[in-house]
């Protein structure tokens, strides 16, 4: 199946309080923001922008050929810089938007593609997004993995950092949970921060008061849910590649993106 027609936009802040200047960092002799963007085009992405806070970030994106929007610095979220970046390409309000993180240069192109296909197909809905099941118990109870469960269409009921959904007569073995015996429709789903937006709805969304759940859950997705919007989720039996928070991160991700290139040749 052909997938709709959807633009792709990275937003990229180059404070890090982590790892410094995080979107410049190189992996295999080219920044990481730029190999961001050529995952991101390698989607069938319509177009790629990289919309950034930081004139060096617009440099290193036109030195490599990818479309770079500098923003307002003023920004709270992503979202807020996609909704001005949505606002300054002229993109009508039907448009289908992937946000892809700046710091995902392992992201699978399919991925882009079946989150922009969940929204097409869900007119109902303002977003969409993507998870995959959960096996290691240990990330059940892990705070920063965000957890989501969903309704019988695969329409997200709640996004929370808690152990969610919790099976009371879950099956253990040594005392741990086996989460790979849970029943198909229990088992915890990981949520994968990769998001559909319709333009129209992605200029809205500043607009929007926060919600006390998103403030208590220090989780952007829940002001969607509060105020009566739905989000689509499109189920991925495995995680994504992994993103880069820190230095150890960013090592990972290099030996990986190595062995890859290597293996292609």
């Amino acid at each position: 199946m052909t997938p709709p027609p959807f633009h792709a936009l990275i937003p990229a802040r180059r404070a890090s309080t982590r790892l410094p200047d995080k979107p410049l960092a190189d992996i295999g002799g080219a920044p990481m923001v730029v190999r961001v963007a050529e995952r991101a085009r390698a989607s069938g992405a319509l177009s790629c922008t990289v919309a950034t806070d930081d004139a060096a970030i617009v440099e290193a994106c036109t030195r490599a050929g990818v479309d770079a929007l500098l923003t307002r610095p003023d920004h709270p979220s992503g979202s807020d810089r996609l909704a001005e970046a949505v606002a300054r390409l002229g993109l009508p309000d039907d448009a289908i938007v992937v946000n892809v993180q700046g710091d995902e240069p392992l992201i699978d192109p399919a991925l882009l593609q079946a989150v922009a296909q969940r929204l097409h197909d869900r007119p109902d809905c303002a977003m969409a997004t993507a998870a995959h099941p959960l096996s290691d118990a240990a990330e059940l109870f892990n705070p920063n993995v965000v957890k989501v469960v969903l309704d019988a269409r695969e329409t997200a009921l709640l996004f929370s950092r808690a152990p969610i959904p919790w099976w009371r007569d879950a099956p253990r073995h040594d005392d741990a949970l086996d989460l790979c015996a849970w029943p198909a429709g229990l088992r915890p789903l990981r949520h994968i921060g990769l998001y559909a937006y319709r333009a129209g709805f992605l200029r809205t969304f500043p607009t929007l008061p926060p919600a006390p759940l998103e403030q208590c859950e220090a989780l952007e997705q829940l002001r969607v849910l509060w105020h009566g919007q739905r989000i689509a989720v499109h189920i991925t039996p495995e995680a994504p590649g992994p993103g880069v928070d820190t230095p150890d991160d960013l090592a990972r991700v290099r030996a990986l993106w190595a062995a890859r290139h290597a293996a292609r040749r």
